[in-house]
């Protein structure tokens, strides 16, 4: 009987790799118990592999590699991957020993800094193991090789050999799993694992060309800008503003997949049923992330009413390398029914038009947006401008300033406030006026550092850290304080036991409400402090972009200790993207949620030892006590 065969993900084929060349011994199959070496069939292909005895695992262009075994998982090798770059330094562990037997193995993720290098100097004989699977080095496979080689080429006896060892997305398995595939490589031989590269490093500028050619800023990043709506909320209309907008700048080249030319050309033959819309979208998906992988920017303004298929075109651009920037145009369905020019929701609602999003199939509104924009009565500049404020805030694109010769007005001062001394309220994204006492503060202030504080309900830690931090700073005028909640409550009061052990003379509880965290609030922050770990990975497991801005507070206090107590501010940031430690649990606020007063009490000691510091580093006007 045939087996059934599946394209793993990336991170499965970099494991099946390591299973056939025996690297991960003593793990041999896939899901062994407690093992991180898994395979996650689908249920449309489990049920027949399940049926046949096993599946037949196939590369991305269909060449079988291997056949599983089920159940057990054991592995037959049916080839290997023959090409790609540097595939010549892909070996297996019984080709290192007997290639490169006794020699120093260096697991190798990053590139090599002048200090690192210093340190191999006297180690003799090396194996550079470059750790190169999915996830694990934030270099691209490619890169890290060749910074490898270059390093390489310095030392007085060093060889290279890549493992594409993928990364669980935990730390500590990670970690083990690292050095049990190192000690394989290795055998006899020692294994030297070289500390972290220093956040004050220095490299040899051929790696640092490397480093830079390789992970460019958001404005030269290859960026898929994904409009999604329903059908007459002005998605397209929008999309084609703003590519008007770009081609008048002159800085960037763009390629337009718009929905109705794409099912023309790319998706004809499809029909308007689930399955084909969602082939529809993930085929333009794939040429966006394509154009994203060479430092391109596509516009994309399909319907796309699903969120898984939205997630899987955002996974294929993140593969690439690329940004993926969402806008979800939110025009209410009755707004979208008034203007239906084509007259599609008048057939929809008569059935003659089946499965139509909005009417006879759903729209799952975005929780992932980088800006949600409503056109409903409003002109096209109007509700572009929401779109251009969060490109330039996200770093991808400025667009703000007008062509030569055309004066505009901004959208903060249509609406009245002073551009120069305008406050962002988080949650209803409108600028206020500082109040009269704070007006002398703010004048040599150009913008405020926000700080965005997150725990799980938005009732009790974070709240407290709000409102202890607010009462810490005092009116320094450096430092703007809001929180938010990953789960939860919507509108509630601070949890009574944090209340009573505020310190004293720490004012707003009695107005406090909670809310839910929203990428609105997120893009606002300039920094987010969460209580826990667990906070920290939700937030980036759907915006993995902002890692280099969220942190628990715990990792952020360890981080700042390290930097020193000279730097604070903007400037603090701008060292913490490149200097921190894990975020591990160790470092949480326990959460005090029903727990009684005494834990109350030890969350709000662990808090306010923490924020003391914490204050004291973000301001820039040193006022903090």
């Amino acid at each position: 009987m045939s087996y059934p065969q599946y394209c793993p993900s990336p991170r499965e084929l970099d494991d099946l790799e390591l299973l056939t060349t025996g690297a991960l011994v003593p793990v041999v199959a896939f899901n062994e118990p407690n093992s991180p070496v898994t395979l996650t069939l689908p249920e449309e292909v489990r049920a027949g592999a399940e049926a046949a005895g096993g599946v037949e695992l196939v590369d991305p262009e269909g060449l079988p590699l291997a056949r599983v075994s089920l159940p057990g998982g054991s592995v037959e090798p049916l080839t290997h991957a023959q090409f790609g770059p540097f595939r010549r330094y892909y070996l297996s562990p019984a080709q290192v020993r007997q290639q490169h037997s006794d020699r120093t193995v260096v697991p190798v993720v990053d590139a090599l800094s002048e200090q690192q290098l210093q340190r191999l100097s006297g180690a003799g004989p090396v194996l550079l193991l470059a750790f190169v699977g999915t996830g694990t080095p934030d270099l691209t496979p490619t890169a890290l090789i060749r910074a490898t080689l270059t390093v390489a080429a310095r030392l007085e006896d060093a060889a290279v050999v890549a493992v594409p060892l993928a990364s669980r997305g935990d730390a500590t398995v990670d970690h083990a799993l690292g050095a049990q595939v190192a000690r394989m490589y290795a055998g006899n031989a020692d294994v030297l694992a070289l500390p972290d590269a220093a956040d004050d490093a220095t490299y040899a500028p051929d790696v640092a060309a490397i480093i830079e050619a390789d992970q460019p800023g958001p404005e030269e990043q290859g960026l898929v800008l994904f409009f999604t709506g329903l059908s007459g909320s002005g998605k397209s209309t929008l999309a084609q503003a703003l590519m008007d907008r770009i081609l008048e700048q002159g800085t960037r080249t763009i390629t337009s997949l718009d929905g109705d030319v794409v099912r023309r050309n790319l998706s004809a033959g499809l029909t308007f049923s689930k399955q084909d819309r969602e082939t529809n979208i993930r085929r333009i998906g794939w040429v966006a992330a394509e154009i994203s992988r060479h430092r391109g920017l596509a516009v994309v303004s399909p319907i796309a009413p699903f969120d898984e298929t939205r997630q899987q075109v955002r996974a294929m651009v993140d593969e690439a390398g690329g940004a993926f920037f969402l806008v979800h145009v939110a025009t209410p369905l009755e707004e979208c029914e008034r203007r239906d020019r084509k007259g599609l929701y008048a057939k929809a609602r008569r059935g003659e038009i089946p499965e139509f999003t909005g009417i006879s199939s759903p729209y799952e509104e975005p929780q992932d947006a980088d800006v949600r924009v409503d056109t409903t009565g409003r002109t096209i500049d109007d509700a572009l401008q929401d779109v251009i404020d969060a490109l330039a805030e996200a770093g991808y694109l400025d667009l703000r300033t007008p062509p030569e010769g055309e004066q505009g007005t901004s959208l903060v001062e249509q609406r009245g406030a002073p551009a120069t001394t305008a406050r962002r309220n988080p949650v209803s994204d409108e600028a206020s006026a500082p109040t009269e006492a704070e007006e002398g503060a703010l004048a040599p202030v150009s913008k405020p550092l926000r700080v965005l504080f997150v725990c799980t309900a938005n009732i009790c830690r974070s709240p407290y850290m709000e409102l202890t931090a607010r009462h810490l700073a005092g009116n320094d005028p450096t430092l703007e304080f809001a929180s938010a909640g990953t789960h939860g409550f919507n509108d509630e009061p601070m949890n009574q036991p944090m209340v009573e052990v505020l310190q004293p003379g720490t004012t707003g509880h009695d107005d406090f409400r909670s809310r839910r965290l929203t990428t609105a609030e997120l893009e606002w922050a300039d920094i987010v402090l969460t209580a826990e770990a667990s906070h920290r990975q939700f937030i980036l497991d759907d915006n993995p972009a902002l890692f280099r801005k969220v942190f628990t507070l715990g990792q952020f206090i360890e981080a700042v200790a390290d930097i020193g107590s000279g730097v604070h501010g903007r400037e603090l940031l701008g060292q913490l993207q490149q200097r921190r430690g894990p975020a591990t649990a160790d470092l949480d606020v326990a959460d005090p949620y029903r727990r009684g007063d005494k834990a109350a009490r030890t969350a709000a000691d662990h808090i306010d030892r923490l924020l003391r510091a914490a204050v004291t580093a973000l301001s820039s006007a040193g006022k903090a006590t």
